[in-house]
């Protein structure tokens, strides 16, 4: 019977995420983010953290993701920079990470921390199918299979040059931002920004440890004619203390640990924020922004995306920032030309779309991973028949009309016996998911292909011509190129060949191989 009715096997994925006061949150929200589109896409997700203070296992539970804790932090454990967020050796925390595992094998490993580099990820590797490493730093050196980077910077994926293997994956740039479905929904629903500015947000991070949220409401002491949303972390430290000053401004409205964030960044004319995820998100909605930077590792995505155009940097965040603020303020409320300019280039660089990329690509590895090719035989006929006709393989193909199953079967059979010509079918754990068929003509072969209805859209394209192309190899030494002709309004497909190292040259795609 044809795929079309059969589940795809789930995806096992095992986030290690920490959040504490020196963290900050940003790390488990935005692996949260990830952890609902990979749910979405069927995939079954499991955190591990280390038991911080406020490391946010109750809300990970609470999002519906199994959550196990590592021991409590060692208090004699001190190491320098960002190698003592992790609250014990990498040998031991992996040591820990590998009991919590139980000999369970996940398809993907997502490492988000600071703390952890190759030395970590080389203990694990026997015991995971592929690692994602979520990194902005590009400071130490990786083994990981794919490497995220979702920031803005000049040298692009090229800052991890040396850093990661040579066959790891770069996803770097806005691009692959994850922010949740939410911005999506609020961007399509965006009306148009003027310049003007009548409502403020602020949002200075979930855990906003020196209480940076109490310098925007000093400055905004001597502001009159702007309705302000402020925005903290139910964990904020600060929060009597900012009740009160809030209470004390006319029109400001304090949200605490809310999940509308994307209407409220819609509904804004400017934002008062920080650097780091919370910068994508406000410019997936076009919200103009003054931005501090509250560490370190926020300064160069701040100064990338002030250096566009994209928002108005004050520098890192420090004593004087009502004063500051209050001046940037000041610019910001009579330059209407300004905020329209950062809108745009917020817009232009960030869709929304990031999580569900990297969510897909992470699914299209794990089915790649089981995918197999055998040939044809006359037993498949009529199921590839049944593909071949189904609606949205017509489309894009060369001859769009439906083929009668007579002359298919005809057509099949000598197919089978032509030693010129050879289908393949790949399979996936024992179920049909594309079809590939080689014409050979001297040293040259022409690929056609197309995925079972079952398989449409789940990325595994460039896996079957790779492994399309492998077979031509192996069985057809004397073939040293193979073209494909794509029609121009067939993207998918035109992607998945470029992915799997076709070139485009005029109208068709060619790939030199080798034996």
């Amino acid at each position: 019977m044809p795929a079309s009715g059969l589940q795809t096997p789930a995806l096992h994925v095992v986030i290690r995420a920490d959040a504490a006061p020196a963290i900050g949150t940003g790390h488990v929200m935005r692996c949260l983010t990830l952890a609902d589109r990979l749910r979405a896409l069927g995939a079954v997700v499991r955190f591990i953290c280390r038991a911080h203070g406020g490391h946010l296992s109750d809300l990970i539970a609470a999002r519906g993701f199994a959550v196990d804790l590592l021991p409590a932090p060692d208090a004699a454990f001190a190491a320098p920079g960002h190698a003592g967020w992790l609250g014990a050796t990498q040998a031991q925390d992996a040591a820990d990470t590998l009991a919590l595992l139980s000999g369970q094998r996940p398809d993907w490993l997502i490492v988000d921390h600071y703390g952890i580099d190759e030395t970590w990820q080389r203990l694990l590797r026997p015991a995971v199918g592929h690692i994602l490493v979520i990194d902005d730093l590009a400071d130490r050196v990786h083994d990981c299979d794919v490497l995220l980077d979702q920031n803005l910077a000049p040298a692009g994926a090229a800052r991890y040059d040396g850093l990661v293997p040579a066959h790891c994956a770069r996803l770097c740039g806005p691009r692959y931002a994850l922010l949740r479905a939410e911005f999506a929904a609020a961007r399509a629903a965006l009306g148009e920004r003027d310049g003007t500015v009548r409502r403020l947000f602020v949002f200075l991070g979930g855990a906003d440890q020196h209480n940076d949220t109490g310098s925007v409401l000093a400055a905004l002491a001597g502001m009159d004619n702007i309705e302000t949303d402020v925005v903290i972390g139910g964990a904020n430290p600060h929060h009597a203390a900012l009740a009160r000053q809030c209470a004390a401004l006319p029109g400001v409205r304090l949200h605490r640990q809310v999940d509308n964030v994307a209407a409220l960044m819609a509904q804004a004319d400017l934002a008062i924020g920080a650097g780091g995820g919370a910068m994508w998100e406000r410019c997936s909605v076009g919200l103009p922004t003054i931005a501090l930077a509250l560490a370190e590792n926020q300064r160069p995505g701040c100064t990338a995306l002030a250096d566009i155009g994209g928002t108005l940097y004050l520098g890192e965040s420090g004593p004087d920032n009502a004063a500051r603020l209050a001046a940037a303020l000041q610019v910001a409320r009579t330059s209407p030309g300004l905020l329209r300019h950062m809108s745009a280039t917020g817009l232009a660089l960030v869709d929304g779309q990031g999580a569900d990329r990297v969510a897909r690509r992470l699914v299209a590895q794990g089915l790649a991973d089981s995918l197999t090719l055998r040939r044809a035989t006359m037993a498949d006929c009529d199921d590839i028949h049944a593909w071949r006709n189904a609606e949205a393989i017509r489309r894009v193909s060369g001859d769009t009309r439906p083929v009668a199953l007579e002359a298919h079967r005809e057509w099949f059979a000598k197919v089978l016996t032509d030693t010129e010509r050879v289908l393949l079918l790949g399979e996936i754990d024992g179920r049909a998911a594309g079809v590939l068929r080689y014409d050979r003509s001297g040293a040259q072969a022409t690929v056609s292909v197309y995925l079972t209805p079952a398989y449409l859209g789940k990325g595994i394209g460039p896996a079957l011509l790779a492994q399309g192309s492998a077979w031509v190899a192996r069985h057809w030494p004397g073939v040293d190129t193979i073209e494909a002709v794509i029609r121009p309004d067939n993207l998918a497909s035109s992607a998945a060949f470029a992915s799997a190292g076709y070139r485009h040259e005029f109208d068709i795609y060619r790939q030199r191989i080798q034996a």
